[in-house]
């Protein structure tokens, strides 16, 4: 596994821990991120090892276009934007499509369940709809939920920041893909 892959998981696990718990997306681990992909992509130049470095800036410029539109609309957050940039960097162009693929079909499965768990719940027979009731009154009073949402201080919304780390760890660890990157 190259240091780019390796500093993509490790990247990945941390968005994807930041964003499913606050909703955020730190800049300093992205920018962490974009420097330690410019070194890797400068050591492997040096090293006589050489990247497509055009590739990677490529994919960070993709990446970034590919997404800016979302967050002008208001339907993205600037982390998930600026996170997908730098994936395009630690991998490449050729990374980019999968990973988007990956990450919006989560985020789908994710619309579904929100749209229709409601609607599952009023097919439900009386004692059962009681039942679920009280389970997700206590679920909601949890301490661990309340401190959750306190951390995400209003933020509500699909993870998708989260649903792109995990369409990373796929890519990058499916061995016929990301590993030989």
């Amino acid at each position: 596994m190259s240091f780019l892959a390796l500093l993509a998981l490790l990247l990945s696990l941390r968005i994807a821990i930041s964003d499913l718990y606050a909703r955020r997306v730190p800049n300093a681990w992205l920018l962490a991120g974009a420097c330690g992909a410019a070194l890797g992509l400068l050591g492997a130049q040096l090293a006589g090892q050489p990247a497509a470095v055009s590739d990677h800036l490529l994919g960070a410029g993709a990446g970034l276009v590919a997404l800016l539109p979302f967050y002008l609309v208001g339907w993205m957050g600037a982390g998930d934007v600026k996170y997908f940039a730098v994936l395009g960097l630690l991998l490449g162009l050729h990374a980019l499509l999968p990973v988007w693929l990956g990450a919006s079909a989560l985020a789908g499965v994710h619309v579904l369940c929100v749209v229709g768990l409601p609607r599952l719940r009023a097919v439900l027979p009386l004692p059962l709809q009681h039942l679920q009731a009280r389970a997700v009154q206590q679920w909601q009073q949890h301490p661990a939920l309340v401190q959750m949402h306190h951390a995400r201080q209003g933020r509500v919304g699909i993870p998708f920041a989260a649903y792109l780390a995990i369409a990373t760890l796929a890519w990058v660890l499916w061995p016929a893909q990301g590993a030989s990157s």
